[in-house]
């Protein structure tokens, strides 16, 4: 039995005492970050209060204490997405291991008359690093068509992808509309064309079950603090060979076999590789405990429950005449909105003066907007704590007034 109000006790900023406007705090913007709970807090703590010393440099016990709770949490990453553990790379967040896998397996291996394909949904961060391997390559990027609800279908890609087609870099769970994708079959498709799929599970990672083995992606990046642990960590997947195939992101102490003063370099093996200077060993521990967390719950359940969320309100906010919802029926905990002629950063801010966080703006998918015909939105996303009593305070809320000017007459 899924216990909210057992979980929300997990965690300080759901104690009750928080407010926001002098109203309870409603916070409803976990696609952009998620309140930690206590276990996570306390693992980041016993890194600087009981285990401060670096990892991979220190012949004493305090140091090797260190060495093993890196090595746990690989561990730990790898049989989340049922990964093996040198596949598993650690990073800052997404951002990061995408650029990664952008500059240095994308940089490397492609070439003019060579194709990446992206769709109008992705985050900057999946589109950006694409372009910088065109601006260096001569490679060209194409896009792949949304259907008419803002899906990337597996039809649409047998459409698009073609012979000169090598990489498809797409989100699994889209930042704005939430749709799901069929990674399986889109994996399928590509590898019949000799092209990688390099998956941004930022979203997906943090609602939904993820095995890699089975959906045979090639890369898999996601962020420590969307999944409840702490910022500046992230995980890059991929699949071993291709990380031997991939040149590391930075150069620096611990990456490296022997270097001499001719400036020949060995690099070590994958994750090593891409691990220059120091990790940042309190997110280490802090998303080892966070996985602890959600696997305790269960990835599943988390699903299950996020989605009778959704459900729940949506058919609340349907009922209301002066609002449009972008993506009704999509899977994960997004909802996507705005107010009849209210612009979104009005609405977003009226409804900060009632104590509810949301997200406005394009969300960091600035192309998107042409497929929407807007040029921002209300974001309302759901994470494991939240109840349905919040969503009837959105709902009274969005009921009761819309425009940045309510908030103050």
């Amino acid at each position: 039995m899924y216990d909210v109000n057992k979980i929300r006790k997990d965690f300080p900023m759901l104690d009750g005492t928080k407010l926001n406007q002098g109203h309870p705090l409603v916070y409803l913007d976990n696609a952009a970050t998620t309140f930690k709970p206590k276990c996570v807090i306390e693992a980041c703590n016993r890194y600087y209060e009981e285990e401060c010393a670096n990892s991979h440099r220190g012949d004493y016990d305090l140091a090797y204490k260190v060495d093993v709770t890196v090595d746990e949490v690989r561990n730990k990453v790898a049989k989340f997405i049922n990964a093996k553990k040198e596949e598993v790379v650690f990073t800052s967040g997404t951002s990061m291991s995408i650029n990664l896998v952008a500059s240095g397996y994308g940089v490397k291996h492609l070439k003019k008359g060579d194709e990446i394909l992206l769709t109008e949904a992705e985050h900057a961060s999946n589109v950006l690093p694409w372009f910088k391997v065109k601006e260096m390559t001569g490679c060209s990027i194409n896009y792949i068509p949304l259907d008419k609800e803002g899906r990337l279908t597996v039809e649409n890609v047998k459409k698009t992808i073609n012979k000169n087609t090598k990489i498809v870099a797409i989100a699994q769970i889209t930042n704005v509309l939430g749709y799901l994708c069929d990674v399986k079959e889109i994996a399928k498709v590509c590898h019949e064309y000799g092209a990688i799929l390099v998956l941004d599970g930022a979203q997906s990672i943090p609602h939904v079950p993820v095995d890699v083995k089975d959906l045979d992606c090639d890369f898999l990046s996601f962020s420590g603090h969307k999944i409840y642990g702490p910022t500046g960590i992230g995980v890059l997947y991929g699949k071993f060979e291709l990380l031997q195939d991939t040149d590391p992101f930075m150069s620096g102490g611990g990456n490296n076999a022997r270097f001499d003063m001719c400036g020949n370099v060995s690099f070590l093996q994958p994750p090593a590789k891409f691990e220059a200077g120091t990790l940042n060993l309190a997110g280490i521990y802090g998303l080892g405990a966070a996985i602890d967390y959600v696997n305790k719950i269960g990835m599943e359940e988390i699903h299950k429950y996020e989605l009778e969320l959704r459900n729940y309100a949506v058919s609340k906010l349907k009922t209301l005449q002066n609002l449009i919802i972008y993506n009704e029926f999509a899977e994960g905990g997004i909802i996507t909105i705005n107010v009849k002629d209210v612009f979104a950063q009005d609405e977003a801010s009226y409804l900060n003066s009632k104590g509810i966080c949301v997200r406005s703006g394009e969300h960091c998918a600035k192309i998107l907007h042409d497929f929407l015909k807007t040029m921002a939105t209300v974001r309302i996303s759901f994470g494991l704590y939240n109840t349905k009593e919040e969503i009837d305070v959105l709902y009274e809320t969005l009921k009761n007034g819309g425009d940045f000017l309510d908030a103050y007459f």
